[in-house]
């Protein structure tokens, strides 16, 4: 699909989506608008219903000093593809046209970044990575180094999709015993050289920089997913659309991770489980062995559950989504 952007329209449109993250917010928001760029980016932040303050934060801290950032308030907590989806259709000219969401984007930007609010960018990253995207044509998506506040790398910022066969080798531990196994450890491909460019099957939701003609050929997100599994399910309908997903460990982004989650911890772990499974079961479920499902089937919730009784047993302060 061919658009053309407005002049007023900017570049890159960047979505934060918030959920009681206040004080993780407003640093990411800090490093944000402390990046330097030689292109015009517009900031959108979709507040969840957060009850911490977070979209006053936003109102009363930035939105005087930035004309180019936009404050979302949703009345619910629908989710993480839901909060996304809402400003996609903000920003897309049919939601302009229309005032109404879309199945279809026609996003107005050329790239779109979903970012969360438990990040913080190097002033040079928003730069470094649309260069990489214009540098690389058939990109549909890129994502970042993603690492923790002391240096671990964040497994999730590279990934295969979950076959059935790469969830059995998950769910059974057998990618944990041989994490340098090609085979065993294709889902968080820790066989591969963090620091090497790569072309994968899927980047993390956290910082996941699209093409938006990607966007508008294969629509929203799904919001079936409430949270985990939906940027796995972008990535998947964009690749099947012919497009390229890259891991560029050029640009190095720390996140914090599970800030939004870790007081809902019991409910964040049963979502995770569910997204796996809604992931299987609209992608691969009607052409696996049903015996095959079955087992999957019994693996996830079996998982699930050994993770709940885990966190039941943890300390309050360690509560946390076992990914």
């Amino acid at each position: 699909m061919c658009y053309n952007l407005l002049m007023s329209d900017p570049a890159l449109s960047v979505i934060m989506v918030s959920y009681n993250t206040c004080a993780v917010l407003r640093q990411a928001l800090r490093s944000v608008f402390a990046s330097s760029t030689s292109f015009p980016f517009a900031v959108w932040v979709v507040d969840n219903a957060s009850q911490d303050g977070s979209a006053e934060m936003v109102a009363n801290e930035f939105q005087p000093q930035h004309a180019n950032l936009h404050l979302i308030r949703s009345p619910r907590n629908g989710g993480f593809s839901y909060g996304n989806n809402l400003a996609l259709s903000e920003f897309s000219a049919a939601g302009r046209a229309t005032g109404q969401p879309g199945a279809v984007a026609n996003i107005v930007s050329k790239y779109v970044l979903l970012l969360n609010p438990d990040t913080i960018l190097p002033p040079d990253a928003l730069a470094a990575m649309v260069a990489f995207m214009d540098a690389h044509p058939q990109a549909g998506i890129a994502g970042p180094k993603m690492v923790r506040p002391n240096g671990q790398l964040d497994l999730a910022c590279r990934r295969g999709f979950p076959t059935p066969l790469n969830s059995i080798y998950k769910l059974a531990g057998l990618s944990k015993l041989f994490p340098h196994s090609r085979r065993f450890a294709s889902y968080n491909m820790t066989f591969a050289d963090p620091d090497t460019l790569t072309e994968v099957d899927a980047v993390m939701g956290a910082f996941m920089l699209l093409r938006a003609e990607a966007i508008n050929q294969v629509g929203l997100m799904d919001d079936s997913f409430f949270m985990y599994g939906e940027d796995l399910d972008w990535a998947y309908r964009i690749k099947q659309h012919g497009w390229q997903v890259y891991y560029n460990p050029a640009v190095r982004v720390i996140h914090y991770k599970g800030e939004s989650t870790r007081r809902s911890s019991y409910r964040m772990i049963i979502q995770f489980y569910r997204s796996m499974s809604i992931f299987h079961h609209k992608h691969y479920a009607g052409t696996t062995f049903f015996l095959l499902n079955w087992l999957i089937a019994i693996g996830i919730w079996g998982k699930a559950g050994l993770a709940l009784v885990q966190n039941l047993l943890r300390p309050s302060s360690r509560k946390r989504v076992a990914l």
